[in-house]
Formats: structure tokens, sequence, C-alpha cells
């Protein structure tokens, strides 16, 4: 095993963006998961779109995909977000072999991230847009929760561009055709507009999630006319689910950090949605 094997990412927003004590973490998110109400969604499961703020906010909104995702058997999870705080022009899959939350390491599967290696020089191994992200590390300990006994591979976006997600995206349906994996798309949506107008752009991209239509939503993320910070991301997800066999997409729950912090001034708005096939 060679050192980067024994890389374990040590948690960065822990006790900001959800409780640094284990028991107090788990408690909180299974409140969050048996708050969700009890609906049947046919079919199979491929993606999900997640929320990434801190718990209080979109925790809630998170729940209804991660309590979709805690009934279905898989074999591997893919998390894909973007980077916030680093520019790079690639993807990037964390080189080490664990993220670590205070509910303790979750495994990255080293196996599947070397085989996604050698599809395209646009996906690397490397810590750029791991270090100070959050995008993938708040998803984690949901995942430790409700996947408990499956290994995830963290992929972040250095630049969101049409180029680089259908690269990203052709990779891992060759990589994942016969295999069974969850994609996970992590993403908020409009930010800082006040509610009613946050309200209005972002019931535009739910109805784009509802078309389903990969490449038309890469021209508009593109074009800014959809707004969220991981629509790269969203895209890569819809894309590989449709290549899989998802026929739909299915919005299981929306909400503004207005919904709990009462400021409707200038907020923050949250989906979950699933990729479900027939």
């Amino acid at each position: 095993m060679n050192n980067q094997n024994k890389w374990i990412r040590k948690p960065v927003v822990a006790g900001m963006f959800y409780d640094e004590q284990p028991d107090i973490l788990r408690s909180e998110i299974e409140r969050y998961l048996r708050n969700v109400p009890h609906t049947q969604h046919v079919g199979k499961l491929y993606g999900l779109i997640v929320p990434h703020a801190g718990y209080v906010y979109s925790g809630q909104t998170a729940a209804y995909s991660y309590r979709l995702l805690q009934k279905q058997l898989c074999d591997r999870i893919v998390v894909i977000g973007p980077s916030h705080r680093e520019y790079f022009n690639n993807a990037s899959v964390y080189p080490g072999c664990a993220f670590r939350t205070p509910l303790g390491d979750y495994g990255i599967d080293e196996q599947l991230r070397t085989r996604l290696l050698e599809q395209s020089v646009l996906i690397q191994c490397s810590e750029m847009g791991h270090r100070s992200e959050h995008s993938i590390e708040v998803q984690v300990p949901f995942l430790q929760i409700v996947q408990p006994n499956v290994q995830f591979l963290p992929i972040t976006l250095g630049n969101q561009s049409m180029e680089l997600c259908v690269d990203l995206a052709s990779a891992l349906v060759r990589l994942c055709k016969n295999a069974d994996v969850i994609f996970v798309a992590s993403s908020d949506l409009s930010h800082y507009h006040p509610q009613r107008r946050a309200v209005e752009i972002d019931t535009n991209l739910l109805e784009r999630l509802k078309q389903f239509e990969p490449e038309e939503w890469f021209i508009d993320f593109e074009a800014g006319s959809l707004e969220a910070c991981g629509g790269g991301a969203i895209g890569v997800v819809m894309k590989v689910a449709k290549a899989l066999g998802a026929t739909r997409c299915e919005v299981l729950h929306y909400s503004t950090s207005g919904d709990v912090s009462g400021d409707y001034s200038g907020v923050v708005g949250y989906v979950a949605a699933a990729f479900l096939g027939d």
C-alpha cells in the first residue's frame, strides 16, 4: 500500500455545518429521517440531488433523498459536488482511503477510483477541491447512517463546463453500466434573492429537472438561466442516470433557508430529487 492510500480526509466543517458530537449528530440525522413521510416511490433508484448547506437549514430537505437511499441495495455510491474555494480545470477524485467525520471513517472505493482515472485526462487524483470543501463532506454523515456498509467515491468539479461534465458522465457510464451504483449530486439552488424571487427562479429549475433532458440542462446551465452552485454535478448525475436506465426525475422536497430562519430578505434554495427508472 502506498502513502496515498493511507490518507484520511479529516473533517473541516464539523461543528459548523453539522454537530461535532457523535451522539448528537446521529440523533439529529435520525430525527430528520423520521420526519420524512412514508411515501411509495415506484422504480429503481439511479441518482439523487441533495443540498449541502448547514444541517439546520437544509438537513431536513436532504433527508428526503437519503430516506429513499436508505431503502436501496447498492454496491457503491458516487458523490459529485462543486468546488467552492478552489478553481481548476478538471474533476478531482480524492486520493486517500476514507473521509472522517464524528461518526467514524467512511471508506473510499479505491478500485473504482483507479479504473475511473484510466478513462480520461480530465479526471485526476488530487486533494484539489477537497481540502477545505464542504459540498461532499456534509453528505458523508448521512451516508454513514443510511448506507453504513458500502464504500463511496468523492469527486469535485474544478469547473462545471459542459465539456468536463459530459466527459466525466461518459466515463462513469462506461464503468458502472453493469453495477448497482447510486449517484449523488451535491447542490444548493438560488442564492440570496428575496423569498418570492427565489421561489420563481427555483421553480423554473425544478421544471427543467422534471423534463429530464441532460443536454438541454447543460446548455441552460452554461447560459446562466439555471441557478445552482452544483449545476454541473446535477447535470452529470442526470446524464449518467438516463444512460443507465432512469426514465424520470421526481422532486421529493423543496425549501429555502428562510423557512428555518424566518428571514426572507435573502434566502438560499434547497431541493431533494431522485432519478428513477421503471
